[in-house]
């Protein structure tokens, strides 16, 4: 498992002192603003946090150093990072980059659809992106009647897929 996740990107600077505004890749902008230290490079450089608020979606952060708007635009671009430990997490909660990796598997037979590669937001709801045997990705929404559980721990998705879902997939589409 990653030690540091990626948590938001600084997208501009604000105001004359140097801090910068943060589009946010949490659950919700709050979350950031009580990290005391961010990072950037993946982890390597840490960023004292001296001040955080919400401004709509987005967070306002008052780094360490970063005294003036030459200072804050240098950061334009970058993404931060949270140390994992330093986001707490409720019983049945994961990070999405945890789910990364994982096997598909069909949650009534244990057949094994594939290997889930990515996850986006459209919005309304997440959506799977699942790699079968044949190399095609297939999508598949992030909705209680489909995804009936995560189980990070055995390293399985277990779906139930719409009829329609998968009417594409053959018997030599499946992984073994």
């Amino acid at each position: 498992m990653k030690q540091f996740l990626e948590c938001g990107r600084i997208v501009s600077t604000h105001g004359v002192r140097g801090e910068v505004k943060a589009e946010v890749w949490m659950d919700s902008p709050q979350e950031m603003t009580a990290l005391k230290t961010l990072y950037l490079e993946g982890g390597k450089t840490p960023l004292p946090v001296q001040g955080a608020r919400v401004q709509k979606n987005m967070v306002l952060l008052k780094l360490a150093g970063v005294e003036t708007p030459e200072a804050g635009s240098l950061l334009r671009q970058k993404v931060l990072y949270a140390r994992r430990e330093d986001i707490p997490l409720k019983k049945g909660q994961y990070f999405l980059q945890d789910l990364i990796g994982l096997a598909v598997v069909d949650a009534d037979s244990g057949r094994r659809y594939g290997t889930l590669t990515e996850i986006t937001e459209t919005g309304a709801n997440r959506v799977y992106h699942i790699r079968f045997a044949d190399g095609k990705v297939r999508l598949a929404p992030d909705i209680p009647q489909v995804v009936i559980r995560l189980a990070p721990e055995e390293g399985l998705v277990e779906i139930r897929p719409l009829p329609g879902l998968f009417d594409d997939v053959t018997e030599d589409d499946y992984e073994v």
